[in-house]
């Protein structure tokens, strides 16, 4: 099977659920963000320097391969992304912050490159989601994603202040 298919030479490309929709669509807009979310976060793996970092960030990779499946499906009854998992961000948010001194003044992104890049995800995550917001009040989206991808940035600045705190 080739690389190429040629199917999207005229502007569109196909969903999971098999429609085609043009590519410029708010809705590939948003997975294409996601996309980059998992390429940031790639990079923060690749610079950062604590294990348990690199652990959480190669999760989340995966968790963000079936959170762009949800966006890339219409009119399908599975849910790829669930409560749950928002609720294991939010756990293992809180996590990281139970082993963090209280935050006491604004972080300048940019500390080490694993922080920065982390930074980065956390930023393109806040992207994805008002993209999301944009694409719900048109389609139908599970609410379950901006919840995800709101957890998601929070996840990532956790993680940035571990990377941080834990150099110094």
């Amino acid at each position: 099977m080739k690389v190429y298919t040629k199917t999207g030479d005229k502007g569109t490309t196909g969903l999971l659920t098999g429609e085609r929709i043009e590519k410029d669509s708010l809705r590939v807009e948003a997975y294409g963000t996601i996309d980059e979310i998992s390429s940031a976060l790639g990079i923060a793996r690749v610079w950062c320097t604590k294990d348990n970092v690199k652990e959480i960030i190669y999760k989340v990779q995966k968790d963000l391969m079936m959170l762009m499946a949800e966006v890339a499906s219409i009119n399908s009854s599975a849910h790829y992304i669930t409560q749950e998992n928002s609720k294991e961000f939010e756990q293992l948010i809180d996590q990281l912050d139970a082993q963090l001194p209280p935050l006491t003044e604004f972080i300048i992104p940019g500390g080490n490159a694993g922080a920065a890049a982390l930074d980065l995800a956390r930023t393109v995550t806040r992207r994805a989601e008002r993209q999301i917001l944009r694409l719900s009040r048109q389609e139908t989206i599970n609410e379950q994603v901006a919840i995800m991808l709101n957890r998601l940035s929070d996840l990532c600045f956790m993680l940035a202040r571990t990377e941080l705190i834990e150099n110094k």
